[in-house]
């Protein structure tokens, strides 16, 4: 659904005895060079990218994990900092120079740090385009059949959105000043762990609280997979229910159960109060209010949870029933379509309610070229003794990156147009696409990313798939207007829409990156270096990790009346976009179609009322439409929601009690429940492969019906 980074206030990343030292940094200009640090001779070196690689690599694992669970994915930057540092630090003290030891500071760390984002991402592309082609039966038989024309499409998105990305750190980081919440963290972890008297020290604090954590996660996930009806989910409901309490079965029935995820207590502990809380309400609104009220009015219906008969009143509304959707929908899917209004709509109003900053970020993400044609024309008229970036202020900024540490022109416009061109040709060759609507969907690619990158540099939140919706209803409804056959046209508008999410993924990771890069002076070209060798991994592991899943669950890529061990909301969305775009008339009942028109037009004006005539320090207020949007299409499951609210109070305890033992102890304790409940998941899935996971070896104690529920 949407791809979160990592968010803290940034007085919430130094130690109070070097906070004199942090305190005027601000979030715009380079950080100050530390005076008694040794010179950085190098900053791309095989040690940063390899080890920000397999950090990566763990995180590419674990969001497509957790994409298929909720939706959700998270950025590596932090992570990749953290871990790096604790790998490399004691490495380049040991190690001779010959094997990789050596001086190891911070803008090499920020290498590491860019290689593991890059790596890290693109795993929503398997957690929602792909799964929903499959379920549509658009593709072959199987993943693995189709592995390397997922493996070419996912590397032309990759390469396309990092090519994006290069002349957009002139717009958002120098000329609009974005604050990129999650990079400026980043930025000032990095600095905390290698500037001032206590540097050493809390660096080791934190990264023992990260691997504790991280190695608890692991163990949690995998032994509590024996016997998830104790230490995983809670069936409180069903538990009163076998006691005497007939009627409180309806909690169970519509997804209230506890769960034990150590990754969404975790990102609870990051995200703000009111994102947990808006996520917790659109489930009590979807979920304790309009779905009941759509079953006991005829308008939606369940399954018999049980097919022996056993417990009647227990009845499945989670089902994905679309043997006639208009008539008689299950509730999951009459939810869809007010989510994903919800989401729509909010996110346009998002647009709207910043609209002068989007038409000012369009226009000037034209004007370097017409300035490097003003500057060729121009350069012999340059003083003697002017450089290049002195030249550059452009009125407004100026670029202090040295000339030979930026990516010149013709590296990012080359690399983009060999993108755009391969892309055109896998698309026709591999997929049967019209070079035409490719090119057309990269250039709405760019148009998105836009809107992506501003999300990002606000809240740090972005709604990728969101965005791929957009595409998919644009090229949808282009594709109908020709009288392309709805299957063609599904394929067609899922493919774009994926080109889209995609390329506004790496466009917010990268700039994000490059955020960092600027605060702490480091060479954008560095990470451009960085970022491509991690995506080579991403591709590939996202990929491989998609089919691991596929195997162990085969109903990812099914639709059936069987429940999933992984929800898949992104894939639901997709698919019924996808269908909905193409078909004749729209597959939508008419309730559903009015509440989403009701929801939708109450995000907008809710949002606009927001930036209109509310002081920013109280739009905090206003619910957070997008996770509303998302508890509708989630459920019914109401674990994640109450697990976020449930972190998101504790964070919110021990930030006002214990402060000083939160901004220590606080990130570095959730960036390792969130990485190791993922991890956890891959090797739980590998144990299903081997026939020795918790379904053939645990026990179902405390599950309904005494049926296993892990």
């Amino acid at each position: 659904m949407a791809e979160i980074d990592e968010i803290l206030s940034v007085s919430s990343l130094y130690s109070e005895e070097d906070e004199n030292a942090l305190r005027d940094l601000g979030t715009n200009d380079p950080f100050p060079e530390d005076p008694d640090a040794p010179l950085e001779e190098q900053q791309f070196t095989f040690r940063a990218v390899f080890v920000g690689c397999a950090l990566g690599a763990v995180i590419s694992a674990s969001n497509v994990y957790l994409g298929l669970k909720t939706g959700w994915t998270f950025g590596a930057s932090l992570f990749g900092s953290i871990f790096g540092f604790a790998i490399l630090k004691p490495l380049s003290k040991v190690l001779p120079s010959h094997l990789g030891g050596g001086y190891f500071g911070p803008k090499e760390n920020v290498c590491c740090q860019s290689a593991a984002t890059a790596a890290g991402s693109l795993g929503l592309l398997f957690t929602s385009g792909f799964p929903a082609a499959y379920q549509l039966g658009l593709l072959g038989d199987n993943p693995v059949a189709d592995f390397g024309r997922i493996i070419t499409f996912t590397l032309c998105c990759a390469y396309v959105g990092i090519f994006f990305t290069m002349p957009l750190r002139r717009l958002y980081i120098l000329r609009l000043k974005l604050t990129f919440p999650s990079a400026v963290a980043a930025a000032y972890t990095i600095r905390s762990l290698h500037v001032g008297r206590n540097a050493a020290a809390n660096a080791r604090k934190k990264t023992l609280a990260l691997v504790i954590s991280f190695l608890i996660a692991i163990a949690w996930r995998v032994v509590s997979e024996y016997a998830p009806g104790i230490m995983w989910d809670w069936h409180w409901a069903w538990w009163f229910h076998k006691a005497g309490w007939r009627w409180i079965i309806a909690a169970e029935n519509w997804g209230w159960i506890w769960e034990w995820t150590p990754a969404f207590i975790g990102v609870g502990l990051l995200v703000p109060l009111n994102s947990s809380a808006s996520f917790v309400g659109g489930s009590a609104l979807a979920w304790a209010i309009i779905g009941p009220a759509l079953v006991a009015t005829n308008r939606a219906f369940g399954t018999p949870a049980s097919s022996t008969g056993a417990s009647p009143e227990y009845i499945n509304y989670a089902n994905m029933v679309l043997d006639d959707p208009v008539g008689a929908p299950s509730p999951k899917y009459w939810m869809i379509w007010p989510g994903c209004a919800v989401l729509l709509c909010a996110s346009m109003a998002e647009i709207v309610g910043n609209g002068g900053t989007m038409i000012k970020s369009m226009a000037i993400a034209v004007e370097p070229l017409f300035t490097k044609i003003k500057a060729r024309g121009l350069r012999g008229l340059r003083p003697s003794g002017v450089s290049a970036g002195d030249s550059e202020k452009d009125g407004e900024f100026c670029d202090p990156v040295p000339l030979d540490q930026q990516v010149p022109w013709w590296m990012w416009s080359g690399g983009l147009a060999a993108g755009t061109i391969l892309t055109m040709l896998v698309m026709r060759y591999q997929f049967g696409q019209n070079a035409g609507v490719t090119l057309l969907a990269i250039l709405f690619s760019f148009l998105f990313s836009l809107v992506g990158a501003e999300c990002t540099g606000r809240v740090s939140v972005t709604p990728v798939t969101t965005l791929g919706n957009f595409a998919q209803l644009v090229f949808g409804g282009v594709s109908k207007g020709t009288g392309m056959a709805p299957r063609a046209n599904q394929l067609n508008n899922g493919l774009t829409g994926m080109i889209t999410l995609a390329a506004s993924e790496q466009v917010a990771d990268m700039l994000g990156d490059l955020k960092t890069t600027h605060l702490l002076g480091a060479s954008p070209r560095v990470q451009l270096y960085a970022q491509c060798f991690g995506a080579l991994v991403s591709i590939f592991l996202s990929a491989g990790m998609y089919i691991v899943f596929v195997k162990a669950y085969p109903c990812i890529n099914t639709l059936s009346n069987t429940t999933c061990a992984f929800p898949a909301p992104d894939v639901g969305a997709w698919r019924a976009v996808s269908v909905a775009v193409s078909a004749p008339s729209l597959p939508i009942p008419r309730s559903s179609a009015i509440t989403a028109l009701c929801l939708g037009a109450l995000s907008i004006v809710s949002t606009l009322v927001k930036y209109r005539f509310v002081r920013p320090e109280k739009r905090a207020w206003f619910p957070n439409w997008n996770a509303v949007g998302i508890a509708f299409i989630l459920g019914p499951l109401c674990t994640y929601p109450m697990a976020m609210l449930f972190g998101s109070l504790i964070a919110l305890v021990w930030r006002k009690y214990w402060p000083a033992s939160a901004v220590m102890y606080c990130y570095a304790v959730a960036a390792g429940m969130i990485a190791g409940e993922g991890l956890g998941g891959i090797a739980n899935a590998v144990l299903q492969i081997a026939g020795v996971a918790g379904s053939a070896k645990g026990t179902s104690i405390g599950c309904p019906l005494d049926v296993y529920c892990g």
